[in-house]
Order: C-alpha cells, then sequence, then structure tokens
C-alpha cells in the first residue's frame, strides 16, 4: 500500500476481511463515524473490531439465534462461556430476561431486542475484549454452508502458541512457558491482569486503584466501571511525572490501594515517567504495578523488572500485517507476587482462537524488522515535524520532557518507537483532509496510520465545554493528530506530511 495514495472511505486496511482498521479519508468521514451518520457508517466495510461489529459476528449471531428459536431476541458472542457469564451479570440488573446460551461450540448472551441493552452489551465487550473472534464467527457460518470460504491466508504451520510466547517473553525478558499468557486481545489482557490483581488484593482489604497518566480510553474505563466503589477506589493522576503527588496519596492510602496502573510510554502524549521510582513505591506499599509498554514495545523498551505484571497488545506491531487481534500478559518472575499470578492469571484470559494465533505466528517473524526500521524512520519524521512552521507541538518517545526516563529503559539510545503525535496551526481539516497516508484507527502496522486521536477516542469530550476543560487540563490539544509510522520509504512519509502542511 502506497503512502501516498487517499484511501476510499470504509475501506478496510489492510485489504483482507479480518483487518483491524478502516479508512476515515476526512474529518467528515471522522464525525459522521462518531455520530452514527448513516451516509458514513453504510459505506464502512468495517473498523477496529471492539468497536464495529464484524459482519461475520453480526450474521453468526443471527444464524444462531434463529436455530435456538430466539424469535425477537438479540445475541452478542463471546470469546469463551466465562465471558458469556461475564456479560450476563452484567446486564442482568438491567434485563433480567437476559440469558447464557450455546450453540454448535459459540456462545453468547440473549435478550428481547432492546438498542438500550444491545449497546450496553457492546460496550462491555468493548472494554474487555471478550467478543467473538472473526475467524471463529467465520469458521461457524462455513460450517453451516452460509459462507462460501475461508480467507486465504499465510498461517504457521507448527505449534503457533509456543512460537508466539517464544517470541513475546524474548522480547520482555520473561520465561515463555512459565510467564507468557496469551489471550485474545491487548483489552483482554489488560482486564486480566486488572481482575487478578484485584482479586488478590481484595482478599487483603485492598480495592483502591490509581491511573497513572491519561491512558487508552477503554483502560480509563476498566478503573472507572469496575473498581468496586468507582468513587471510592478509582483516583486519577494526570501527572505521570509528579512522584510527589503520588507518594503523597500513597502515605494517605498505601495499606487500601490495590494498584498502579500505567503505561510506558503513555497514549497518546507518549510521556514516559520515572517507572523504576514507582515500581519502588508500589513494592514499599504492597501495590501491584501493572504496565503496558505497548506504543513503544517490549522490544524498545525493558519495563518488566520494575512491574508486577505487564500487558501488551499484540495486535501492535507482532501482528505486523494488521489482520490480527491478540493479546499477552506477562508475570516478571521476580516479582514477589509471581507464583501468585501464574496460578490466577489463567482465570481471567479469554482464549484466543488457533487460527488468529496460527495466523499471528506467521507474521511475528516480520516484528523485530519492523520495529528496527521504525526505530530508524521515527526521527526523521519527528525532525521534519519539528522544524515545520505549522507544527505546535510534537511528542513522541525521546520529547526532552520525559527523554531521560525513557532512555533509561530502552534497550539501545535509538530504540525509538514507531509513533508520533502532534498538533498544528490551521483548521485540521485542512491537513487531515489533504494529507495523503492512510487514515484510520489502530496503530503498529507495517502502513503508516494517521487519525484525529482525540475525535476518535473522546468525541464526548470534544463536542462539551466540561469535556473541552477536562482535556485542557490533561493537556490534551483537541486537534492532537496521532501519526503510527509506518515501513514505507521516509522520504514518502515525510513527502505526505509536507505537501498536507503547505
Amino acid at each position: 500500500m502506497s503512502a501516498l495514495a487517499h484511501i476510499p472511505l470504509g475501506r478496510r486496511i489492510p485489504a483482507s476481511i479480518h483487518a483491524v482498521s478502516c479508512s476515515l479519508p476526512t474529518m467528515r468521514a471522522v464525525i459522521g463515524y462518531e455520530e452514527k451518520d448513516p451516509a458514513i457508517t453504510l459505506l464502512m466495510r468495517g473498523g477496529y473490531p471492539r468497536f464495529v461489529q464484524h459482519p461475520f459476528l453480526r450474521r453468526a449471531a443471527e444464524h444462531a439465534a434463529g436455530a435456538l428459536g430466539l424469535e425477537g431476541h438479540q445475541l452478542w458472542l463471546t470469546s469463551s462461556p466465562r465471558a458469556a457469564g461475564a456479560l450476563h451479570a452484567w446486564l442482568a440488573p438491567a434485563e433480567p430476561r437476559a440469558r447464557v446460551v450455546a450453540h454448535e461450540g459459540l456462545n453468547g448472551v440473549a435478550f428481547p431486542a432492546s438498542p438500550e441493552t444491545f449497546a450496553r452489551a457492546k460496550t462491555f465487550l468493548q472494554h474487555t475484549g471478550a467478543m467473538l473472534s472473526s475467524r471463529e464467527a467465520e469458521d461457524y457460518l462455513w460450517r453451516a454452508g452460509l459462507h462460501a470460504g475461508r480467507q486465504e491466508e499465510a498461517v504457521f504451520d507448527g505449534d503457533a502458541p509456543a512460537r508466539v510466547k517464544g517470541v513475546v517473553g524474548r522480547a520482555f525478558g520473561a520465561g515463555p512457558d512459565r510467564d507468557v499468557f496469551l489471550t485474545n486481545s491487548g483489552m483482554s489482557a489488560v482486564h486480566a491482569a486488572f481482575s487478578a490483581a484485584g482479586a488478590v488484593q481484595r482478599a487483603r482489604g485492598r480495592t483502591r486503584w490509581v491511573q497513572l497518566g491519561w491512558l487508552y480510553l477503554d483502560t480509563i474505563a476498566i478503573l472507572q466501571k469496575f473498581t468496586r466503589e468507582p468513587a471510592r477506589d478509582y483516583h486519577f493522576q494526570s501527572d505521570v511525572f509528579d512522584l510527589r503527588a503520588l507518594g503523597r496519596f500513597f502515605a494517605e492510602h498505601g495499606g487500601e490501594i490495590a494498584g498502579v496502573i500505567t503505561e510506558v510510554p503513555t497514549n497518546p502524549l507518549i510521556q514516559t515517567p520515572d517507572l523504576a521510582a514507582i515500581g519502588a513505591l508500589c513494592r514499599a506499599h504492597g501495590a501491584v504495578c501493572i504496565v503496558d509498554p505497548t506504543i513503544a514495545s517490549p522490544l524498545n523498551i525493558d519495563v518488566l523488572p520494575h512491574a508486577d505484571l505487564a500487558v501488551n497488545s499484540l495486535t501492535k506491531f507482532a501482528a505486523c500485517e494488521g489482520d490480527v487481534i491478540a493479546g499477552a500478559v506477562v508475570v516478571n518472575p521476580a516479582s514477589p507476587w509471581a507464583e501468585t499470578f501464574r496460578r490466577e492469571v489463567p482465570g481471567w484470559l479469554e482464549p484466543p482462537y488457533p487460527r488468529d494465533l496460527a495466523r499471528l505466528a506467521a507474521q511475528i517473524a516480520g516484528y523485530p524488522a519492523l520495529i528496527a526500521r521504525l526505530n530508524r524512520s521515527t526521527p526523521a519524521v519527528v525532525e521534519f515535524l519539528e522544524k515545520h512552521p505549522r507544527v505546535r507541538e510534537v511528542f513522541w518517545s525521546l520529547h526532552p520532557g520525559s527523554r531521560d526516563n525513557y532512555l533509561k529503559l530502552a534497550r539501545s539510545p535509538d530504540a525509538a518507537g514507531g509513533m508520533v503525535s502532534f498538533a498544528i496551526d490551521g483548521p485540521l481539516d485542512g491537513f487531515y483532509d489533504r494529507v495523503r497516508l492512510p487514515k484510520g484507527a489502530s496503530f503498529g502496522m507495517n502502513n503508516s496510520l494517521i487519525s484525529p486521536f482525540i475525535y476518535l477516542a473522546h468525541y464526548d469530550l470534544v463536542t462539551s465545554e466540561s469535556g473541552r476543560e477536562t482535556l485542557r487540563r490533561a493537556g490534551l490539544p483537541v486537534d492532537l493528530l496521532r501519526l503510527s509510522v509506518g515501513a514505507e520509504p521516509v522520504d514518502e512519509i515525510i513527502a505526505a506530511l509536507a505537501e498536507a502542511l503547505g
């Protein structure tokens, strides 16, 4: 895919039925997608799977509901029987007629047709990453004679779990057999780590959680919605660098704190806190430290020595062709919690579908080469942006605000990663509509991806005065653009940016 080609609205990125992104080439398309404008949504052939119900899932649910005689009902399919039970528990207080169902290997929750219940179920599955895999739905439709043939794609013909665990274990510096646990999505990994740690800490009377920094929206949602008493147990510290404030909170509530969740670097400001100090603070107070290094990749930074659990979206960089959803939870073998988490984490994991793992295992060999290329290309893109008169702010791993913290973790001085966020002077749509780069959600593919991140992730905040004030206090420009640098020739990427900036 050329970096210098506009991709029509709604086309999958990449051109696979299982693609994890979809082209939103203009600001009008972005806003129409967020506002569910049929003029936009009816043209979309896909979308990020946790946000846009895959057509295979929709067809499989309709067929299974018909086979079960559930006339007048809707059905959400889940990745496991355990997930179906959790979804049912989530829906039951508002919809007591919801029930767990199973049909020919599929599991889910059925309920009387209702837009409100459907949306509530979708939100739960979005947060937890527990929805059915598109490949599993494809296989179900194929077996039922409703789908002519499965997607032709390269797959690994050996022990796919062992291959993937081996690469992930080497990336983190952990034992693949004892300390690496695979799951069906990066969000499922976050939810599993949070749930396992939460269960262990609740037994010790600890229920408070700290969100350090502005994190990915569904990680925020897990902390806001799944803590025992959110008004008391959820604490947000926006400034990742303010160790004094974090220390004061621990001094006041240390015996009640279950853990800290942070991203290193954060998404989308790409800020790196002093992770060693944070890990030491957690260790001193008996709190669990959960770290997500997905933005930079564990191939670039070594976070595990300072964490008890690490979570990683393997959808990013490891699945470099952009057509697999997967994740991992990694236990720090030196953590005092290591044995406990080796026992606890598996019970919270959503299993990856074998075809997804076989596909991931086939492309994960390209992971190190992609990271090496991005480490060379990203500094050149940043240099161009920082020198351009229309670019107001540039955020990346070696930003002066957290360069030192990042380099303490970096596996080499040039391990810059592939993510850049920036804000420009002038109308956002004037730039975004013109830039000839792939535009859509996700990151960490062979191809570049650019998006108006705040509009896609936090449209509810963009469209209200109070929301804009929340963003301002967190240091998030409303017009922030997030660029995932790809493997295209870097001069093509820079030329596309230069053309759009004028």
